[in-house]
């Protein structure tokens, strides 16, 4: 699949301190707080990114005509809302999904790593990876009104950088179709946070 890769951020910046960890449903999962974002709310400025030279066609199917604002994920409870969702497994990450208000033109993002993972220097990398890699593809690849969850997995921090975009691509398209065809989705009655998030 041919792309004009983004640069690999998390080399070029220097190494995050270790965020507060929130326990998570199974005891061993954490959730990164971006400290220098933490105060802010709502619905962020879309992301927009360059567009392949020479998209495959799976890819061009596929993307959305104009990139959908990101918004982030903080509550622990929407974690656990994603988690009752869709799932897609890659050897670089696990990406969660699930639809939560169809009529916006929003996507909500959120990462997760665990303790499996390595060493906070470990995790912050591998955090600040995922979050790259999903402001250059979620955008154009996500479904509007759903919800995603980026899980690192071991080689998440060292992988090569196009091995991971690939991973992340292929694993949000796979999701995409799933989310659009709505089999087996969870049922809309067991959104608790519709009201909330409406």
């Amino acid at each position: 699949m041919t792309r004009v890769h983004q640069k690999d951020f998390s080399t070029q910046q220097p190494e995050a301190q270790a965020a507060p960890r929130v326990p998570f449903a199974h005891g061993d999962q954490e959730r990164s707080e971006d400290s220098g974002h933490a105060s802010r709310q709502g619905p962020q400025t879309p992301q927009r990114v360059a567009l392949p030279t020479t998209p495959s066609s799976e890819l061009s199917a596929n993307q959305n005509p104009v990139p959908l604002m990101l918004e982030r994920l903080r509550v622990r409870r929407e974690f656990l809302f994603v988690a009752e969702g869709y799932s897609e497994r890659r050897r670089l990450l696990v990406v969660q999904g699930r639809r939560r208000n169809p009529s916006r033109d929003i996507v909500g993002e959120g990462f997760t790593t665990t303790k499996k993972v390595g060493g906070s220097v470990v995790r912050n990398r591998a955090r600040r990876r995922l979050r790259e890699a999903s402001r250059a593809l979620l955008p154009l690849l996500g479904v509007a009104g759903a919800d995603y969850v980026f899980i690192a997995r071991q080689d998440t921090g060292s992988a090569p950088w196009p091995r991971l975009l690939d991973d992340m691509e292929r694993a949000l398209i796979s999701l995409r179709r799933r989310l659009s065809s709505g089999d087996g989705a969870p049922q809309p009655g067991a959104d608790p946070l519709s009201s909330a998030r409406a």
